[in-house]
């Protein structure tokens, strides 16, 4: 009878670290980190990796770019938030115009952006105001690319949604 409920409580256990893995594999990516700019003055994306890539990296995260204020008409924010990435890597990132999948271009001066250096945990972001008018209209998405030697390989990207303003 033992053996019987050792097994039983081996099983539960098991049970419940799977469960716990499950939990914690399942985060939520923030989209909001400035109170400063409304939610629905912006425009916003969810970042994933390709399925290329499934099995070897699982980045996820968020991005948003909008107007620094109401009164500036004149320049554009946008912020970058990745998570589960490699610990100490350095990526390269930017807002094109088209879609993942349909590159048109960097949106704005390529330069502009920094680069996303991953800390211990995975977790990595960056802000850049560009010198060029937040968009009303078209197709934007976030890249973000394994490194600058190599630029070819995109490991998360994720399309842009418009405003609700």
């Amino acid at each position: 009878m033992s053996s019987r409920m050792s097994r039983s409580r081996q099983g539960l256990v098991a049970l419940v670290g799977a469960a716990g893995v499950a939990a914690g594999c399942h985060r939520s990516v923030q989209i909001n980190p400035s109170p400063k700019i409304p939610t629905a003055s912006r425009w916003t994306a969810t970042l994933a990796s390709p399925q290329n890539l499934a099995g070897v990296v699982q980045i996820h995260g968020s991005a948003w770019m909008a107007p620094p204020s109401v009164d500036d008409t004149q320049h554009d924010l946008v912020s970058v938030r990745i998570a589960n990435a490699a610990s100490g890597g350095v990526h390269p990132w930017a807002v094109h115009q088209g879609n993942c999948g349909n590159d048109l271009g960097v949106y704005g001066p390529e330069r502009a952006y920094p680069l996303l250096h991953v800390d211990h945990d995975g977790n990595a972001s960056a802000s850049v105001t560009l010198d060029v008018p937040a968009p009303k209209s078209g197709n934007y998405f976030v890249q973000i690319v394994a490194s600058q030697a190599n630029s070819g390989t995109i490991i998360a990207c994720g399309n842009m949604a418009a405003p609700q303003s």
